[in-house]
């Protein structure tokens, strides 16, 4: 019996924190692939608007979402800002048509895991942030939540936190494991809930602090109509 990989999708960890940010209205999946969180979301509120952005409908990196300023109640990111360099505007973009009051649920490789400790120790490379692979960022729970503090003071109160797989174990162990150790998990989850109004802080951020990386911050392509259902 070997490593579930299914596991770093943290299922169970967005039907609960979905379960909490509920009742809602409207829900937005960033990299939605097949749905899965969407469904997860329409059974907890069936009346709920389910809506899916992924490569096919608009650059979460350059795109304005096609959505207007605070009108969605949840947005979902699970395990897609690791693919994203362009952080910056993505949390823009998320935080401009979030309203107050409305859930961020996140969901992101853990450089900080268990197993990628000792591979650091060893001298080896983290599974989550290697050169040749689709990843392009490594988080940690302190320094994602450092991010969204120092681009959007204030913005965000995390409500809860969770980890999901434990490497190198399988399923029946590596479940109970993330339960009990989940800032050692493969994964880690966050549940963020907008405190304030936004006005563009992540857009300020990069000129402000004069980082050397040119991140995007503007000039926008029209996107495409999300993929929806009712």
């Amino acid at each position: 019996m070997g490593v579930d990989r299914s596991l770093n999708y943290g299922r169970e960890n967005v039907r609960d924190f979905l379960g909490i940010a509920a009742p809602y209205s409207s829900v937005v999946d960033l990299g939605s692939g097949k749905g899965e969180d969407l469904r997860v979301a329409g059974e907890i509120c069936p009346a709920a608007r389910l809506h899916g952005i992924d490569i096919s409908t608009a650059d979460i990196e350059r795109d304005r979402y096609p959505f207007a300023d605070e009108s969605v109640d949840v947005v979902i990111a699970n395990q897609i800002l690791e693919h994203t360099k362009e952080l910056f505007w993505s949390a823009h973009e998320v935080s401009r048509i979030l309203r107050k009051g409305g859930h961020f649920i996140v969901g992101v490789p853990n450089l900080a895991s268990a197993h990628n400790r000792l591979l650091l120790a060893f001298g080896r490379q983290p599974t989550c942030i290697r050169s040749y692979s689709a990843h392009v960022r490594g988080f940690t729970k302190g320094d994602l939540l450092s991010f969204l503090e120092s681009g959007f003071p204030g913005g965000y109160d995390c409500r809860k936190t969770a980890g999901s797989n434990f490497y190198p174990f399988p399923a029946p162990v590596a479940r109970p494991l993330a339960k009990l150790l989940p800032n050692l998990a493969v994964t880690f989850f966050l549940l963020l809930r907008k405190q304030l109004p936004y006005t563009g802080a992540f857009l300020v951020a990069p000129s402000r602090e004069q980082f050397e990386t040119p991140f995007y911050v503007g000039h926008v392509r029209p996107a495409s109509p999300p993929q929806s259902r009712p």
